[in-house]
């Protein structure tokens, strides 16, 4: 097992990361920049190197820095947490190079799955069934209209080497198609240096079904059940459960087998998701995640199973040490994404927090690190805070989360606590009857 592991991100999921390791007797270090000298991972790491000034460009996303600072520090391993580097193949390489150990997938697969146009073929031949599109990049409007023709429009166009909506724009038909296809080569070239895009057949009204995986390199792989992520604000994940309301066991049990026999045959490393849309009874395959989620928690909670501390052990070489069999599913949780925006314009508030009181009892959980008087920096992502709330029903679930959205107290900026207490006072979310455009729709949003 390791001694030392430096943890190559910030905020709750760096801290995260220190308590699995603290718990199993393993040293960290925190990296930093100078806006986050006060943040709490910061604080309760063993040790911690400033790597950079406030931009992430310069700080979190430095990889000669990181490496100086694994090398200063002299750690065994680098967790790289979510976002960030995490799924970035040329740091995983670099990790290795350097003589330190990446706890994450192999840069292979990472490289693999980075690539959507990569990850649909290979998705294709283990198996996983796709949404009807184009099997490669299209390179002119004539390609999309006669797509669009043949799959039926309305159709989607999107990054090859997208994420978070980025590059990504819906054809209503042959006479959109110029303008959508332009637009959306050039959002992808400003965001990711790569014009490239695909075409998709657009679903109405599709669930957004994700699959926890995990495999450990070998051969060994499972799955730990299904998220449901279909309440998102422009392609954002708002709020999340396990499992999902739309599901029945049939539906559950072979979208689950799909993914694990896929992470078997990959001979995939690590923690992994595998994302689907699903719509009348079928599942699309759509991405797949190299990294950990930031919803991983609601897996942890029905599971009991820790992710963070199994992606430690599967780095340091270790078998997987559970089969299929030996996952237990118990219960419903729900997470929400407590964001530092207004809750009704989700304009950033980042600032000082004046009060802060995280609520409590049993079936209650939150990631964050926050503290009365910390202030939070304007540069980085708004998430401030994850509530994860479990109980035995969906329905015990759903009253622990509003007494708990009820006792959270974040003083001193605004929150989008009001918009989940908002959300799960919904109808429609109390019944489970929700897609992917529901929540744009609640809040005024187009698609």
């Amino acid at each position: 097992m390791f001694d030392k592991v430096l943890i190559a991100n910030r905020g709750e999921i760096a801290l995260r990361i220190h308590r699995a390791c603290r718990e199993m007797g393993i040293q960290t270090v925190a990296v930093h920049s100078t806006a986050d000298s006060d943040a709490m991972h910061v604080r309760l790491a063993d040790e911690s190197v400033c790597i950079g000034p406030p931009p992430a460009r310069d700080s979190y996303l430095n990889i000669p820095s990181i490496l100086s600072a694994a090398t200063i520090a002299g750690v065994d391993a680098i967790h790289p947490g979510y976002g960030f580097l995490s799924e970035n193949a040329r740091f995983a390489e670099a990790v290795e190079a350097h003589g330190f150990t990446f706890i994450g997938p192999t840069p292979q697969h990472i490289s693999m799955m980075g690539d959507k146009i990569v990850a649909k073929q290979t998705a294709e031949e283990l198996g996983l069934p796709l949404v009807p599109g184009s099997p490669g990049p299209v390179g002119s409007v004539d390609e999309v209209v006669a797509l669009g023709k043949k799959i039926g429009f309305p159709v989607l166009i999107k990054a090859v080497a997208g994420g978070g909506g980025r590059g990504m724009k819906v054809v209503e038909s042959a006479e959109a198609a110029s303008e959508a296809f332009s637009l959306a080569r050039t959002e992808a070239k400003a965001a990711f240096s790569n014009d490239a895009v695909y075409v998709e057949k657009y679903l109405g009204r599709p669930r957004h079904i994700e699959i926890q995986v995990l495999g450990d390199g070998q051969g060994a792989g499972v799955h730990l059940g299904e998220r449901d992520c279909s309440l998102q604000r422009r392609h954002q994940k708002v709020l999340e459960e396990a499992p999902s309301p739309a599901l029945n066991p049939e539906q559950r049990q072979m979208i689950g087998e799909l993914a694990a026999a896929a992470v078997r045959k990959l001979k995939y490393r690590g923690a992994g998701t595998m994302e689907f849309l699903f719509q009348d009874g079928e599942f699309y395959f759509i991405e797949m995640n190299t990294r950990l989620q930031v919803e991983h928690p609601i897996t942890e909670a029905i599971t009991g199973i820790d992710l963070v501390r199994e992606q430690i052990r599967i780095a340091a070489g270790a078998p997987l040490g559970m089969t299929q069999a030996d996952i237990k599913f118990q219960g419903h949780a729900i997470e929400c994404r407590i964001n530092a925006e207004n809750p009704q314009t989700f304009v950033p508030s980042p600032g000082r927090i004046a009060d802060y009181h995280p609520p409590g009892g049993l079936g209650v959980r939150v990631d964050s690190g926050l503290y009365t008087g910390y202030s939070i920096p304007p540069y980085y992502d708004s998430m401030v805070a994850k509530l994860i709330v479990n109980g035995a029903t969906r329905n015990e679930c759903l009253m622990r989360l509003r007494r708990s959205l009820e006792e959270f107290v974040i003083g001193g900026i605004e929150t989008t606590i009001p918009l989940h207490q908002r959300i799960i006072g919904e109808q429609a979310f109390i019944d489970g009857d929700y897609d992917i455009h529901w929540l744009e729709k609640l809040v005024g949003l187009k698609k």
